[in-house]
């Protein structure tokens, strides 16, 4: 039966893979994949030899109606990112929201997303929270650092390592040096890292030892 399976992969260690995901993209008639390079040293890695087609940001107004259609045809198909689950911060949304409207079967397997561990292992309150992925690079950030300085529940960014730094010292101007705040990398990748501690301790320790590697930011919310 034609079905959309959103398939996790993992954010950095191969042995975080599901079993049920193997077997899912073994099965299936295509896999769309974020960048095939990536991926395809995945599906080597578990000798998947499924076809593989190129479904990223920029391409996938593009690309859903055909894969809508295909769909639509009786084929199976799977939806994987470069790394945690589709549809959090990487493509995924679109493709899923046209299947809903074309009345085609979605099922998300359960597994990795960087968020997840990151908030668990930062220490601050998880009982609510907020996950504000990427923040705007230019246009409109100012106004949505203003918006979240109010807002008191725990809150989840991704970041790149070039842009830390900056992002750290806007916490500083909107959220204040003494927020507490835990910037986890390489989430379960060998150079793991988390660094817990004030806004303003955290950025100190950035500026004196470049980041480098996959980022999330976990902040606690105004008192």
């Amino acid at each position: 039966m034609s079905k959309l399976y959103i398939v996790p992969t993992p954010i950095g260690n191969l042995e975080d893979m599901t079993f049920r995901a193997i077997k899912v993209l073994k099965e299936v008639d295509l896999i769309l994949a974020e960048d095939t390079r990536t991926s395809g040293k995945l599906l080597k890695h578990y000798e998947i030899v499924t076809p593989m087609q190129s479904h990223h940001m920029h391409n996938e107004h593009k690309t859903v109606d055909s894969v809508i259609r295909r769909l639509q045809s009786g084929n199976s198909i799977a939806l994987i990112s470069d790394a945690g689950t589709p549809a959090i911060s990487d493509p995924g949304f679109l493709l899923t929201r046209a299947c809903v409207e074309n009345a085609i079967p979605v099922e998300c397997l359960p597994g990795a997303t960087a968020f997840v561990p990151a908030l668990v292992n930062s220490g601050l309150p998880n009982d609510k929270f907020v996950f504000e992925g990427f923040l705007p690079v230019k246009k409109g950030r100012q106004t949505r650092l203003q918006l979240l300085a109010e807002e008191t529940r725990t809150m989840i960014f991704y970041e790149s390592p070039h842009k830390l730094i900056k992002t750290l010292g806007n916490f500083v101007t909107y959220f204040g040096e003494d927020r507490m705040v835990s910037v986890s990398r390489e989430l379960s990748k060998l150079h793991e890292e988390t660094i817990r501690g004030t806004v303003k301790e955290v950025l100190s320790h950035f500026e004196t030892k470049a980041p480098k590697g996959e980022i999330v930011i976990v902040i606690a919310g105004k008192k």
